[in-house]
């Protein structure tokens, strides 16, 4: 850590408390809602039948990426999660006083993918043992995440993390540091990291998967 991020608080390693974060503002970030790969919707109401998950691994361009590439994903979009600020801009997150992580909200259809497969992918998408980094990109803003809306999507989360730790510890490695909570607001990020990779097919990505994959169902 440089004597730059100290000052201004980027690569924060340790979580903020809610009366240190930053205030936020009232008026949330203005986007399009459009997705720039498939025109679908990124924001309420999606089409009946749909589901949602909330999952953070590093840097949101490429984990969003990832995501809607998956049959069954009606859309994708990036954002913050998890901390106390309302409406952050991206730089307000980038110095780890709002405590949110970088999100991705992903719209799945349940019958054709299952929420259980989109966990798989989670977990084989990036090293859910580093705790508050990923690869190169250090800070609270890239801790590792499930947001879960109830008691279905908790239990599931819960069952995946265990597969998936049983495989890691077969493998050499270490101990599972994602954070498992309800999901508060998912804060819609600024309009140009909607989609980033597809609007700049050479940009950075720095997520890589242990190789370990991940069971999946009752039966692993």
């Amino acid at each position: 850590m440089t004597w730059f991020d100290e000052l201004t608080g980027r690569r924060r390693t340790t979580m903020i408390t809610p009366d240190q974060a930053l205030p936020g503002r009232d008026a949330p970030v203005r986007i399009s809602g459009i997705h720039a790969v498939n025109q679908h919707r990124m924001t309420p109401p999606f089409p009946a039948g749909m589901d949602t998950l909330v999952v953070a691994e590093g840097c949101f361009w490429g984990a969003e990426r990832g995501f809607w590439r998956a049959p069954g994903v009606y859309s994708t979009a990036v954002g913050y999660a998890g901390g106390y600020t309302h409406n952050p801009t991206y730089e307000e997150v980038c110095t780890g006083m709002t405590g949110h992580t970088e999100a991705v909200l992903v719209v799945f259809d349940p019958a054709v993918v299952s929420l259980e497969d989109l966990l798989a992918r989670f977990w084989e998408s990036h090293d859910p043992t580093q705790g508050m980094r990923q690869g190169n990109d250090v800070g609270t803003q890239y801790r590792s995440a499930i947001y879960t809306v109830g008691e279905h999507q908790h239990d599931a989360a819960t069952a995946s993390a265990s597969r998936y730790q049983k495989a890691l510890d077969a493998a050499g490695h270490g101990t599972i540091t994602t954070e498992i909570a309800p999901l508060g607001t998912f804060y819609y990020a600024e309009e140009y990291h909607q989609q980033y990779l597809h609007k700049n097919p050479n940009g950075y990505c720095g997520l890589g998967g242990t190789g370990v994959s991940c069971p999946v169902g009752l039966g692993a």
